[in-house]
C-alpha cells in the first residue's frame, strides 16, 4: 500500500513546531484523514469541523501553501494536483491562529459588521416581492459559508495594515447591495470605499479559490463601478480609474506621462516618481512633449466604450 505523509504546522498557544504523521493511502477526504490522524494517532491534534457536506465552511486549511475546504477535498485529488504524496498542513493565512490548524474569525466577524450585512427594508414600500431576474443578480453571493479561503489567498490582505476588508466580507456587502428589497445600498458602498475598496489589486486569487466559485473579483469591480457612477473621486484608485477611462476615450492608447498626476497628484508624482521619469527621458523611453494623437480605428474604441456604457446602465 502507498503511505501518505502529512507535516502539520502545530501551535500550542506559545510554540509551533512540525509534526510528522503517516497512514496508507486510502479513498477519503481530506477532513477524513484529518480525523483518521486524530482517532488512531493523535488525539491532541486539533482543528474545525461540524457538517462535513461543505455547508458550514468550518473545516478549511492550507494544503501545500492553498487553501482548500477539507470535507469537499478529495485525497487522491490532492495527489493528482501536488503529484506527491507528502502534503504540508497549514491553518488559513491572514488569521490569529488559536490552536494547531484551528483560527479566529472574532476580528473578522467584527470588521464585518460594518458593511451591514444585514437587509434594510424600503419603509416605503408594502411587501417584498422580488422579480428572478432581480434575484439572479446576486444569488451566487449567497452561496458563501463563510470558510475563509479566500481571505487566506488574499494578496493584498498579506501587506495590509488592518483596515482592507476580507473577500468574504465584500461579498456580504455586495450580497445585499444588489437585492432590491432593500434601501442602504448607497451606504454599504460608502462603507467599503472607507475599508479601501481601490486596494483589490485583482489577483483573482478570492474567486479561484472558492469552493463556491462565486466571482468575487467580479463583485468587487461592481462595487467600484457604482462608487464611480456615485461620483467617487476621492481615492487613488478613483482617479486612477478615471485618468485611464478618459486617456483611452481620447486617443485609444494611455497617456503615461499625465496618468500618474492625473491619479497622484503634483506633489505625490514629484516627490516618487520624478527620479524615474527623468531616467525614462534620458534612456529615450519617453518622451514629455509629445502629443498623443489617436490611433488609427478610435472609432471602433469609442463604440466598444458606448457598448459598455449602455450594458452598465441596463444592469
Amino acid at each position: 500500500m502507498e503511505t501518505i505523509t502529512f507535516i502539520v504546522k502545530r501551535f500550542d498557544g506559545q510554540k509551533s513546531w512540525k509534526q510528522e504523521y503517516r497512514f496508507e493511502r486510502s479513498v477519503m477526504t481530506l477532513l477524513g484523514c484529518l480525523n483518521k490522524i486524530r482517532e488512531e494517532q493523535d488525539d491532541s491534534l486539533c482543528f474545525t469541523q461540524a457538517c462535513r457536506h461543505s455547508i458550514c465552511g468550518s473545516c478549511a486549511v492550507q494544503v501545500n501553501g492553498s487553501a482548500y475546504l477539507a470535507c469537499e477535498t478529495q485525497l487522491d485529488d490532492l495527489i493528482d494536483t501536488f503529484k506527491t504524496t507528502r502534503f504540508e498542513l497549514a491553518p488559513l493565512n491572514n488569521f490569529p491562529v488559536v490552536r494547531d490548524l484551528v483560527v479566529s474569525f472574532d476580528e473578522k466577524a467584527e470588521k464585518m459588521k460594518k458593511v451591514m450585512p444585514w437587509m434594510c427594508e424600503h419603509k416605503n414600500r408594502e411587501g417584498h416581492e422580488q422579480t428572478e431576474a432581480d434575484y439572479h443578480k446576486y444569488m451566487e453571493a449567497t452561496d458563501c459559508v463563510l470558510c475563509g479561503c479566500c481571505a487566506s489567498e488574499c494578496r493584498e490582505l498579506v501587506y495590509d495594515d488592518g483596515t482592507y476588508l476580507e473577500p468574504f466580507i465584500m461579498n456580504k456587502a455586495f450580497r445585499f447591495i444588489r437585492d432590491s428589497r432593500d434601501e442602504c445600498g448607497d451606504e454599504r458602498i460608502l462603507a467599503v470605499l472607507d475599508n479601501n475598496l481601490w486596494k483589490c489589486i485583482h489577483c483573482q486569487q478570492c474567486t479561484t479559490k472558492c469552493p463556491k466559485e462565486i466571482p468575487i473579483a467580479e463583485e468587487i469591480s461592481y462595487m467600484r463601478r457604482r462608487a464611480l457612477r456615485m461620483g467617487e473621486d476621492k481615492s487613488q484608485g478613483a482617479r486612477h480609474a478615471y485618468a485611464f477611462h478618459h486617456d483611452v476615450l481620447k486617443t485609444g492608447m494611455l497617456n503615461e506621462t499625465m496618468l500618474a498626476l492625473k491619479t497622484e497628484g503634483l506633489y505625490k508624482t514629484a516627490q516618487n516618481r520624478v527620479p524615474f521619469a527623468v531616467r525614462m527621458v534620458t534612456s529615450g523611453k519617453m518622451n514629455p512633449l509629445h502629443i498623443q494623437k489617436p490611433v488609427k480605428g478610435i472609432e471602433g474604441v469609442r463604440k466598444l466604450y458606448e457598448i459598455a456604457k449602455k450594458s452598465e446602465q441596463e444592469d
